[in-house]
């Protein structure tokens, strides 16, 4: 299996090459770095028609993280487009932070369609390094498809950990690598290093699960779920909160 994979893998570079040479000269992350908003613009919809009915389940208890004025107030990290400002809750205090600077003139749009958001700032920040969100200074942190790309997992929920208030909660859906035993993960196994480059550092065979079983959580609610998604690499995720 492992000889099959060296060789599809082989194949895929092979067909991908003008991208690996980009990247060689240096090339590839500029120009990634301005399409990749306008493609996320697009999957963003898709998405949440996709995962419409689990994103409603999964932030239906936002509020009941709000501190003693009522207000809940929101870190999201990785914001991207603001595709999941429709799904919190009126007066919601939203700051995004995103190493993408990109992605600002489409956050600006998603903050002038969701009126009963308070949006207070964009941080162009990488979220293993926050250092512009105060310690404690948040009721709840979302990150939504953002554990697969991020260069380290540990760091960024650690960052999480330090920004949360005490009882605050990390609201998370990602998608993760499929089980071992399938050909969904062995698809995976084959196409990752091009679909690194590709989507700007998403990683398919991730096990992000285990990163927050080990991170510094009072409690942890993590379910496994096949996402009702059109592209069966990434239908296997795992969505849940985690407590400070």
């Amino acid at each position: 299996m492992a000889i099959a994979i060296f060789i599809l893998r082989l194949v895929v570079c092979a067909l991908a090459s003008p991208m690996y040479v980009l990247h060689f000269l240096g090339v590839w992350n500029w120009f990634c770095k301005r399409w990749f908003p306008y493609f996320m613009v697009k999957f963003s919809v898709i998405y949440n028609e996709q995962m419409a009915s689990k994103k409603r389940e999964l932030f239906s208890t936002l509020q009941e993280f709000a501190g003693p004025s009522g207000k809940l107030s929101l870190l999201e990290v990785g914001c991207g487009t603001g595709t999941n400002f429709k799904f919190y809750p009126p007066g919601c205090r939203v700051t995004c932070v995103d190493p993408n600077p990109n992605f600002e003139k489409f956050l600006i749009k998603s903050v002038a369609e969701n009126r009963h958001l308070q949006f207070e700032q964009f941080v162009v920040a990488p979220g293993e390094n926050m250092h512009q969100v105060a310690d404690g200074s948040v009721d709840v942190v979302v990150c939504t498809l953002v554990l697969c790309s991020v260069k380290n997992q540990e760091q960024i929920l650690r960052e999480v950990c330090r920004v949360l208030r005490p009882g605050g909660a990390f609201y998370f859906m990602e998608h993760v690598s499929a089980e071992r035993s399938t050909w969904n993960y062995f698809w995976q196994q084959v196409l990752d290093p091009a679909w690194f480059l590709l989507f700007d550092g998403c990683e398919l065979t991730r096990e992000s699960w285990k990163a927050l079983e080990r991170a510094s959580f009072s409690k942890l609610k993590l379910q496994h779920i096949q996402a009702p998604l059109s592209w069966e690499l990434v239908r296997p995720h795992i969505y849940g909160y985690a407590v400070k």
